[in-house]
Formats: C-alpha cells, sequence, structure tokens
C-alpha cells in the first residue's frame, strides 16, 4: 500500500475508531488495587499469560501485605509463590529489588515518570507505560508486545521489528490521548480475529482497510 504519512495517520485514526467500537470494554487485564500490585503483575507477565498472574496474586498479596514485606521476604519463600508464571527466581530478584529500591530512593511509594519508574528492577518502558497509563492516567508512549507487534506489522502502521522503533511509528501516527487505550484496543484484537498466524479476516471490519487482509481473504 502505497501511501502518504498524511493518508497513513487518517487510516490510523478510522482504524482507533472501528477498534474502540469492537472493543468498547477494553482495559488491562492484570488485577490489582494499588500501583504497586500493578507493578508487581507486570512484572510477573513477562513471558506468561494475564490469566496466569492473575490466578497467582491474590495468594502473593495476601501473604506479603506490604512493600516492606517483599523488601524483607525469604526470597525463596517469593519465589515458590510466584513458579508457575516462569522465570520465576529472576521475577522473584526483580520484585524485591523494585520493593527495596522503593523505599531506600522513593519513600516506598510507586513513582508516577517514566524516568524514575525504568530505574526500578524488572521495570524496562513497555511495563512503565503500563503503569503510568492504568494507574496514573498519563500517555507516556504505546505498550508494544507480542499482539501489537503482529498486528501493526499487518495494518502496515510501521515496518520495523523492535518493540522500541514500533513504539516510535506508532506515537508519530495516534494522537498522544490515543496511545494507552490503543495497546489494549490491539491486544483484544490480536486474541479475537487478529491471531497468528493465521487471522480472521473476514470477521475483521478493518479488512477493507488493511493492507494484509488480501492475502488472508
Amino acid at each position: 500500500m502505497n501511501e502518504t504519512f498524511t493518508e497513513k495517520q487518517k487510516r490510523a485514526v478510522e482504524i482507533f475508531k472501528r477498534l474502540g467500537e469492537m472493543y468498547p470494554d477494553s482495559k488491562c487485564a492484570l488485577i490489582h488495587k494499588s500501583a504497586w500490585e500493578l507493578l508487581v503483575a507486570t512484572i510477573l507477565s513477562a513471558q506468561c499469560t494475564d490469566k496466569r498472574v492473575n490466578i497467582v496474586t491474590p495468594l502473593l498479596f495476601r501473604k506479603f501485605k506490604t512493600i516492606n514485606d517483599f523488601a524483607e521476604a525469604d526470597i525463596k519463600e517469593l519465589e515458590n509463590y510466584i513458579r508457575s508464571t516462569g522465570f520465576f527466581r529472576n521475577k522473584a530478584k526483580n520484585i524485591q529489588g523494585a520493593a527495596q529500591k522503593l523505599i531506600k530512593d522513593y519513600k516506598g511509594i510507586v513513582p508516577d515518570s517514566m524516568e524514575k519508574l525504568i530505574t526500578l528492577p524488572g521495570i524496562a518502558r513497555k511495563s512503565a507505560n503500563v503503569l503510568l497509563y492504568v494507574w496514573f492516567n498519563k500517555n507516556e508512549g504505546v505498550v508494544v508486545d507480542t499482539h501489537v507487534k503482529r498486528i501493526t506489522g499487518r495494518l502496515g502502521l510501521t515496518d520495523k521489528k523492535t518493540p522500541e522503533k514500533i513504539e516510535k511509528d506508532l506515537i508519530k501516527l495516534f494522537p498522544r490521548n490515543d496511545w494507552g487505550l490503543l495497546a489494549y484496543y490491539l491486544v483484544d484484537h490480536g486474541r479475537a480475529l487478529c491471531k497468528a498466524p493465521t487471522p480472521k479476516c473476514a470477521e475483521c471490519r478493518l479488512n477493507n482497510i488493511c493492507p494484509s487482509a488480501k492475502i488472508y481473504l
């Protein structure tokens, strides 16, 4: 699809509109009651389903009730509580490290800036974007997970391969107010229709503005 940047922007606006109509209830699937609980959940969600994380966290937060509890926890016990999420040793180390740094540098309060969040163990830009949008209602960027990467490529919104470069392309195309919600629309779309390896293009309301649809229809 040969189109100018302006044409691509107009198509992006229409894509966002239609996704909103298709998935009006899109939101973060990670269950949480505080910024700290969301931070822990995002660490646990790496290479793990949200469903599994939501099974693990209620017991985890019942055992370790405060940031101090996590900071002072026996690491082996912490590992056992999160074992089923995979990569549990590294995740436990990051969760405890984040708790200790929050206490040491931020008075035990999860900060509300990208600059500070990415200083925490286990929190890179993707997780920080989740925290900023979901808890602090700040649109600082676009969360790029496997769904977002796959679908934005199919839609011809980016030809980049790394999350950082994909995010930069999407930030240019979409209004700032749409950045946070866009990712959740795309995640829901990826789960419902735009699946890997074979999307259900015949059922998709984007098929007449998606350059990849002709491949699968």
